[in-house]
């Protein structure tokens, strides 16, 4: 979710210009050099295959050394209580999101989502690492040379696809089911308390000038269609989210409006452009974008339903 296009960033390997022949040697791992999807210590002995978007893996039956290197794939391996030992993060200085829990609290960060450390992903000897076709493409090669790689094609997909692809490579699809279902529950649950049916909701990011506005494929604008809500119709130019300027604020009019903000009790997080606008926005709700944009899988949908469900019995 956090490219609105989905496209691979620009040349990747500048900063990670490691020699595979390093990464080998850091891995000091076994396996079966000749497996479908790499060496690493999860190729050798029994496993099972995991088609993906770079064709077929072989995985470990239940792997126990996960590498993430995107926020779905850390938020739902946590969920399915694999717990893994790194994870790439959108920020190195605010590392993994506390929406995560104490169990995750210690996951050691191996570099951005945008551009992972090899080295340091090899150094902690993974059995699986999960990647994205279309940010990590270029690294394919020299991530399969440290663990077999599941990659899925794009953070833009449906979430709850890459939730399923996930828990497939993790041998628990039966988990994941559970989740899902979990957090249907959730958002009739809240649709059937506030009666959201027949009202709008829109979320918006301010950054860089802009704001952005996030649509019903989006994982945030999901869930709160998923609670009932209706996103207001727009061109959302085959993406998940588009960006307005500041003078062109009233295109995010809704019933429900939140905005998004590192830090909830800051006295800036709303942007001047909505609190001028206050015939129009009359009450925006501030939420913590730890988990509203980057928490994406089963434990991010449900904190956000929380949110909703939080946001919607104060209002009353």
């Amino acid at each position: 979710m956090l490219s609105r296009t989905g496209r691979a960033p620009r040349r990747l390997l500048t900063r990670l210009a490691l020699p595979v022949v390093a990464a080998l040697a850091l891995t000091a791992c076994g396996g079966d050099g000749g497996s479908a999807n790499g060496g690493g210590s999860g190729a050798a002995g029994g496993g099972h295959e995991v088609k993906h978007a770079r064709g077929t893996a072989k995985v470990p039956a239940a792997p126990k050394r996960v590498v993430t290197l995107e926020p779905v794939q850390l938020d739902t391996s946590v969920a399915l209580g694999v717990v893994p030992v790194g994870a790439a993060v959108l920020n190195e200085t605010a590392g993994v999101p506390p929406y995560l829990g104490k169990k995750a609290a210690g996951i050691k960060t191996v570099g951005t989502v945008q551009e992972p450390n090899i080295e340091k992903i090899a150094a902690l000897k993974p059995d699986l690492i999960l990647g994205t076709e279309a940010r990590h493409s270029a690294l394919y090669e020299r991530l399969t040379s440290v663990a077999p790689t599941v990659f899925m094609a794009s953070q833009t997909d449906p979430w709850t696809e890459n939730v399923q692809l996930v828990a497939r490579a993790l041998g628990d699809e039966k988990g994941a089911g559970k989740l899902l279902a979990g957090y249907q529950a959730r958002c009739a649950e809240v649709a059937g308390k506030h009666g959201t049916k027949g009202r709008t909701a829109q979320l918006v990011r301010p950054r860089d000038g802009v704001l952005t506005l996030y649509g019903p494929t989006s994982f945030a604008g999901s869930t709160l269609e998923c609670a009932g809500f209706t996103t207001p119709e727009r061109n959302w130019e085959n993406s998940i989210s588009v960006d307005v300027s500041p003078e062109r604020v009233r295109e995010a009019r809704a019933d429900l409006v939140v905005v998004t903000a590192a830090d909830v009790k800051a006295a800036d997080a709303v942007p001047d452009a909505i609190r001028d606008n206050a015939k129009t926005f009359p009450a925006p709700h501030v939420v913590d974008q730890s988990f509203w944009i980057s928490g994406v899988g089963p434990l991010g949908g449900m904190a956000v339903l929380d949110d909703i469900d939080r946001i919607l019995t104060s209002s009353k």
